[in-house]
């Protein structure tokens, strides 16, 4: 995974640097914006059942130049939830390069519309629960596994956060 370059740099400021997905203050910034300003969809899953729920997941996680809503590195699992912006031309269009980006990880991407939170939250939860009761994709046992970025642990750049 030490050849992957995060797409649309102009989403993010990501940049691979020796193999190592790298990202800068301002990415981190805008992650910590956006889990302050959570959309009450994303409040509700969290505070609900995401928070305390094991495997452990977390919120706002950077991959790459992208933000995933939620993510739990065990299940190697992202959870996206779609306001209406995501309907729009240019920004499904983004979608299908970030979830390739992601999925070409190890990491599989579940995409659920506000509404469907607002309507059917049990039925959300649920088949959160189903994919997280599956074993993570590359999970073979034969070596740790890696990062969310797909780098190894060790010498990831994080000394600086």
């Amino acid at each position: 995974m030490t050849g992957v370059v995060s797409p649309l740099p102009w989403k993010g400021v990501a940049q691979s640097a020796g193999g190592c997905m790298q990202y800068n203050i301002k990415l981190k910034k805008r992650a910590q914006e956006l889990r302050t300003n959570a959309t009450k969809q994303e409040q509700k899953l969290w505070y609900e059942f995401l928070r305390e729920h094991r495997p452990r997941f977390t919120r706002q996680r950077i991959v790459g130049n992208y933000i995933l809503d939620f993510y739990c590195a065990k299940a190697k699992l992202a959870i996206e939830l779609d306001g209406s912006q995501h309907y729009e031309q240019e920004n499904v269009e983004y979608d299908i390069t970030r979830d390739k980006f992601i999925n070409e990880l190890g990491i599989t991407v579940m995409r659920f519309p506000n509404n469907e939170v607002d309507k059917n939250f049990t039925g959300v939860c649920e088949k959160i629960m189903e994919k997280v009761g599956q074993p993570p994709p590359s999970a073979d046992g034969t070596q740790p596994p890696p990062s969310a970025d797909g780098t190894p642990f060790q010498g990831r750049g994080h000394e600086n956060e």
